[in-house]
């Protein structure tokens, strides 16, 4: 039956586990893009967009509207590149640490919500066979532990 194909399995699981980030991001005014950017900027530093959309994953059309949301909530900073004017380099700002740290509690309690019939053995095991699979197809290499 379809409904035992492994491939059916993780598109219900993954649309599922979407919904839930999504709601639970949205109940605390934030997108998974938000948690993208911040999380990149947070652990590697500052960045020009060019270089952060590609830290984070996110393409440069939906990064402008991105920081700009950031930016409006005081979670970034834009300032020009002294190497060169023509670019801004971003900055996570204090209150954007802040907010991050919201938003890593937030999907810690949607990632318990989502895995909830499995132990923590079990959690880990499914994070790495789907990591495997993913690097085997060539999307692993290098993959962020960030989530959309």
């Amino acid at each position: 039956m379809f409904t035992d194909l492994p491939s059916w399995l993780l598109t219900q699981t993954a649309q599922h586990a979407h919904r839930l980030v999504s709601e639970g991001l949205g109940a605390v005014g934030a997108r998974g893009y938000h948690y993208r950017a911040l999380t990149a900027l947070d652990r590697e530093g500052p960045a020009s967009q060019a270089d952060l959309g590609r830290r984070s994953g996110i393409h440069l059309s939906d990064l402008v509207a991105t920081l700009n949301e950031l930016a409006d909530g005081g979670y970034v900073e834009r300032t020009p590149d002294p190497s060169d004017r023509r670019r801004n380099v971003i900055t996570i700002t204090p209150a954007g640490r802040r907010h991050l740290r919201r938003l890593e509690k937030q999907l810690a309690r949607v990632q318990d919500e989502l895995l909830a019939p499995l132990s923590a053995p079990e959690r880990a095991q499914l994070s790495a066979l789907l990591r495997r699979v993913l690097e085997h197809h060539g999307h692993g290499a290098g993959l962020p532990t960030i989530t959309e």
